[in-house]
Order: C-alpha cells, then sequence, then structure tokens
C-alpha cells in the first residue's frame, strides 16, 4: 500500500514513525457488535434495545436501523482480512448480549456462542489479539421490559453473561472489556434519551449508572475466575474541560460538569465513592447504594480504557436545575462533520490528569477517531486526507505523553469501517474502511493506507 503525499493538505503535521513506540504497543481497531454485524433475527438472535429504539420513528435521523449494517455477522472473514492488511496486531469487538441469551435464567444459545468463537478464532489465524467488550450498549429488551439497569436484577445478569463469555473464549480470549462508556448507557440512554431505551429521568440515570458499575465491579472475579491470567478494565468516554470564561459562576460550572462527566465515574472505579459536591446537587435522585456497593465499583482492574474524541467547554446555565451546565462550542475552531472540536492538545491534558490523580495501572486508548464527509472519488478511492491528519496528529501527542511517563499501552483507532453510528444512523463515517451500504463493498480510504504504511514500517 503506498504511502499518502502528507502535503497535500496545508494542516502541518508532525514527523511520526512506529518506532517511536515500543514493540510490544498494541495497534488496533475497535468496532462493537450493533453497529456491525446486522442478522439481527439470525441464529437466535433477539430483540435489543436498539432494535426496538431504532425501529420507532423519529430516534435515527436517517430513519435507518443496524438490521444489516455492515453485515459483519456473515462477511467477517474479509474484514478480518481487512485488518489483517492494515497490519493491526490488536482487534477491539463488542459481544451481543442477545445472541447469547433470550431471557433472564435461560440457557444460553449455542449458535451465538458458536458465532463468536469462530470470531475469535478467526482473530487468532490473522495474528489479532482479541479483546473482547462485553456490553457495547445492546441490552436485551426483554430485561429493558422487565425495568433494564434500573434493576439490580440486570446486574446478577450481566455478570451470568459474563461467566458464559468468560467461559466459553476464555482460553483464547485474554483481555476483557466489562463496559464501554457507561456514561451513555446511563446518560444518553436515561437522561436526555437520544440512545436507547430513550428514557429522560435523572433519577433513572443515576440508578443505571451505579448498576452498571456495581455489575463491573462483580464481573472481574467472575471472567478471573474462569480465566486466572484474564486482564480486565472498563473503557470510559472522558472530556478534558475549560470554562468558558474566567467568571467564578463558568468556572463553577465547569468543576459540576466535570463532577458528572469524569469523576462520577473515575472516583468509585478508584476507591473514593462518588463526588460529594456532585451527591449533594442530585438531591432526592441520588442512587440507591447497598452495603458493599462501593467496595465491589472498587474492585481493582489491570487497565483503564480511555476513549478521548473531543475537549468540552462549560458555562453556567442559571436558570436550570442545579446540575445543568451549557456546552459551549467556541468559533474558530478546527471541527469535524460531526461538530466535534478537532484537539490533540487536550488528549494530553486528559491523559496526563488521569495518571496524575487516578491512575497506576495501564492506560489503553481505546477509541479516537473522527467523521468526515467522505467522498467517493470518480477511480474508487475515498480521500480522506483530515481524517487521515487526525490520526496522525493525535498519534503524535500519544507519543510526546507516552515520553513524559504516562504509562500507556496500546491505541485503537475508531474505526475499522463505517458502520450504524447509533441515533445519526448511517450519516456519520468514522472508519478507515468505507462501506457502501446498498452493495456492502468495503474499500480501503487514505487514512487505512496510511494506518498501513505506517504500522507496516520497519526501523
Amino acid at each position: 500500500m503506498k504511502k499518502i503525499d502528507t502535503n497535500l493538505l496545508s494542516i502541518p503535521l508532525p514527523d511520526l514513525a512506529r518506532s517511536d513506540f515500543s514493540k510490544d504497543f498494541l495497534w488496533g481497531c475497535s468496532t462493537s457488535s450493533y453497529q456491525i454485524e446486522g442478522a439481527t433475527d439470525v441464529d437466535g438472535r433477539v430483540e435489543s434495545i436498539w432494535d426496538r429504539f431504532s425501529a420507532q420513528p423519529g430516534h435515527i435521523s436517517d430513519g435507518s436501523t443496524g438490521k444489516i449494517a455492515c453485515d459483519h455477522y456473515h462477511r467477517w472473514p474479509e474484514d478480518l482480512d481487512l485488518g489483517r492488511a492494515l497490519g493491526l496486531n490488536a482487534y477491539r469487538f463488542s459481544i451481543a448480549w442477545p445472541r447469547i441469551f433470550s431471557a433472564s435464567g435461560g440457557r444460553a444459545n449455542q449458535k451465538g456462542l458458536d458465532f463468536y468463537s469462530r470470531l475469535v478464532d478467526g482473530m487468532l489465524e490473522r495474528g489479532l489479539e482479541p479483546w473482547a467488550t462485553l456490553y457495547h450498549w445492546d441490552l436485551p429488551q426483554s430485561l429493558q421490559d422487565q425495568g433494564g439497569w434500573n434493576q439490580r436484577e440486570t446486574v446478577a445478569q450481566f455478570v451470568e453473561f459474563a461467566h458464559v463469555m468468560s467461559h466459553h473464549l476464555g482460553d483464547r480470549v485474554k483481555n476483557w472489556i466489562t463496559h464501554n462508556e457507561p456514561w451513555c448507557t446511563a446518560m444518553h440512554g436515561n437522561l436526555d434519551g437520544v440512545h436507547a431505551p430513550g428514557i429522560k429521568n435523572l433519577k433513572i440515570a443515576l440508578q443505571v449508572c451505579h448498576h452498571v458499575l456495581l455489575s463491573h465491579g462483580l464481573a472481574i472475579p467472575a471472567i478471573k475466575a474462569n480465566v486466572p491470567d484474564a486482564k480486565v478494565g472498563i473503557a470510559l468516554s472522558l472530556h478534558p474541560l475549560q470554562a468558558a470564561s474566567e467568571q467564578q459562576a463558568d468556572v463553577d460550572a465547569m468543576v459540576r460538569h466535570d463532577g458528572l462527566r469524569n469523576r462520577w465515574f473515575l472516583d468509585p472505579l478508584h476507591g473514593r465513592g462518588y463526588p460529594q459536591d456532585v451527591w449533594q446537587l442530585c438531591g432526592s435522585d441520588v442512587p440507591v447504594v447497598g452495603v458493599g456497593d462501593l467496595d465491589v465499583i472498587a474492585t481493582p482492574t489491570d487497565f483503564l480504557g480511555v476513549n478521548y474524541y473531543f475537549p468540552e467547554v462549560i458555562a453556567n446555565a442559571p436558570a436550570a436545575m442545579p446540575l445543568q451546565t451549557q456546552v459551549i462550542v467556541m468559533p474558530n475552531r478546527e471541527r469535524t462533520a460531526f461538530g466535534w472540536e478537532v484537539a490533540p492538545e487536550s488528549l494530553a491534558t486528559l491523559l496526563q490528569r488521569i495518571a496524575h490523580d487516578y491512575q497506576h495501572a495501564p492506560i489503553y486508548l481505546t477509541e479516537n477517531g473522527s467523521t468526515y464527509e467522505d467522498k467517493v472519488e470518480g477511480d474508487g478511492s475515498i480521500n480522506d486526507l483530515e481524517r487521515r491528519n487526525y490520526f496522525i496528529r493525535h498519534l503524535a501527542v500519544l507519543r510526546d505523553v507516552i515520553a513524559q511517563g504516562v504509562l500507556v499501552k496500546g491505541y485503537f483507532a475508531w474505526s475499522l469501517m463505517d458502520n450504524f453510528e447509533w441515533a445519526e444512523g448511517y450519516r456519520r463515517r468514522f472508519g478507515m474502511v468505507y462501506v457502501d451500504f446498498k452493495t456492502q463493498k468495503r474499500t480501503v480510504k487514505s487514512s487505512g493506507h496510511w494506518y498501513a504504511s505506517f504500522l507496516q514500517e520497519q526501523k
């Protein structure tokens, strides 16, 4: 695969080489089950909350669903071949809970287990180290009908799911992520309602968050009982923050926002309990916390997964609820097609904060990527040079942060290929591989060609 001329765009690019990183550094891409698999009614898979949510008019911007997505369920060999061609040595995937269990207390679906067994074997055959995520938002609808993550019983069901999957795959899968972005599970799904199941209730959202974190802590020993040499962690969506002004009201708003956006997850996971400044502001909406729950949530992990996309600028919202803040879109800042600010330097701010304030175990950057308006040229190529530049600039910052002593052991780009981007449907493309959703044809974009040449460099 040929290298791309870095002069094609005017953005100055830093020099970057794979040899800038350690030889044992992990290089991968991340995907998630509902976003790529399709086959939602095949081989015993049952309805998920995203099947129900996306089928209801008005929830998805382009009116689409994940019913077909990238048809990865049938095309996984081709997709793993793409991963190998890019030079990856790791592949992060998620397991669709609805493929494994049709109802609480039921038997595991053998066809679902067999699919993930084939998938893992395919990774290993291609030199891709499997990184399994147990929960990337696709809760079985049958559990949601019983109250979903708002009910403590769902915690027990998740632990059983973790037990079954680690027992089935643990002879080959050593790296496990319990949850992807519990913020999105709790807040997007149950506070602002833009994600499944579409609830808008602060009390429910906070209880959901607590149960998700509790299930994480309980799943760790369940996984390690089956896989003694397993490495287990969680992937958090975290944002470095800036106050919109030096006015005290905006600074205080930033602290509140940080409390719910970042510290509400980092603090309990690191044995500090929920941040008391935010807890007091929640009033009667605080979650029910059982005796010993906080100790369980603080069960030591082997790594922390960090998903970084953009920083946030925060201002006060004086007429709103005590917890309410405003996320301000500052003018004259570089942005992706999603409107997200491109700020590689903020990645350094975030990782340095985590290393200083919390984390002594290794950090893995488990998601990082961008969406742009990809155009297929007449010759079939996709010259997504903005995305390529995004990766180069963020990886250069990551290299420098590691050189300063922050223990980061791997990088997973989001994403291997274009997919169903949740509430945005198929309007937003994050992939290094272009997917024609009508024909399912895959085409490696310029960013993918660059990643391949970067990873295959020999020095």
